[in-house]
């Protein structure tokens, strides 16, 4: 497993680029509330102490985690942002309904990251149990909101090399 003797939160604040001229979106799926609040946190938690001001981060809430897709690419095209942080959260059940879910949603922000400038982070869990997700939202394992948020500005920074 990737996160085993891994903190998700744990970066080096030193190889970060000075975010504090860029602007962030974040689309939140509803769905698994308690995960992706714990995410969300995680994520502006992250880019504020790497600069970026409250006014420079924008977050919008979509249904699900399917709903995502749709949500960044309306982003991208209506709002002024340099990186998106798509955050959602898809628990295994008893059907293939997570599978075809995930699936979606991963190939729709790879789709968006090759159509569009603006870049897309993926920051949608895809866990056996709801402990796993527990875990990796600010449990045991740090918060994969705080990883999304680094590579976020890191993707930012990349758009400005010509």
């Amino acid at each position: 497993m990737a996160t085993v003797n891994k903190n998700l939160s744990t970066y080096d604040k030193a190889t970060i680029p000075n975010a504090k001229n860029f602007r962030f979106g974040i689309v939140v799926s509803e769905w698994n509330e308690n995960i992706t609040e714990g995410l969300c946190e995680g994520a502006i938690s992250a880019l504020k102490v790497n600069g970026v001001t409250e006014d420079n981060i924008i977050r919008w809430n979509v249904p699900g985690s399917y709903e995502l897709v749709y949500g960044a690419k309306h982003m991208q095209k209506t709002q002024q942002v340099d990186a998106i942080i798509a955050i959602g959260s898809v628990i295994q059940g008893e059907t293939k309904h997570f599978d075809f879910v995930c699936s979606a949603t991963a190939q729709g922000i790879k789709d968006l990251n090759v159509q569009s400038d603006i870049p897309v982070i993926f920051c949608v869990l895809t866990d056996n149990t709801l402990q796993q997700a527990i875990d990796r939202s600010g449990g045991k394992h740090g918060n994969k909101g705080v990883e999304a948020a680094v590579a976020a500005i890191k993707m930012a920074a990349l758009r400005t090399l010509e």
